[in-house]
């Protein structure tokens, strides 16, 4: 069974910094493309970044800058650094993976249960 669970939500103040982790298990997640997505209260999830096997990456637009993805194949783990973190940033984040790695776009087969970040201003 693949699973995902993410972690290092929380609170923190316009500005600061928060480091996400998405563990995997129950499939060779090394292969695939692993993503971070997010949902703000009334509004629809959308894609924030993501990291192909072979490490190139890619970004929203309005994270470009702050936000860095990155994978750890040996652990099973991706990450997202945030800084500067803005009020706007609050959401639930949602690890994913793809089982293809694509030149665009991101498909998700699997997601994780979601982290909560609230930044405060």
């Amino acid at each position: 069974q693949a699973q995902l669970v993410e972690s290092g939500g929380g609170l923190v103040q316009a500005g600061g910094s928060l480091r996400l982790s998405c563990r995997a298990s129950g499939r060779t997640f090394s292969t695939y493309a692993m993503g971070w997505f997010r949902q703000a209260p009334g509004k629809e999830r959308e894609f924030v970044a993501a990291i192909r096997s072979g490490g190139s990456t890619y970004y929203a637009d309005f994270v470009k800058g702050r936000f860095t993805i990155s994978r750890a194949n040996a652990q099973n783990t991706v990450y997202l650094q945030m800084n500067s973190l803005k009020p706007e940033d609050t959401a639930v984040y949602y690890c994913a993976a793809d089982q293809v790695n694509r030149n665009y776009g991101f498909q998700a087969a699997w997601w994780g249960q979601g982290t909560q970040v609230t930044v405060s201003s």
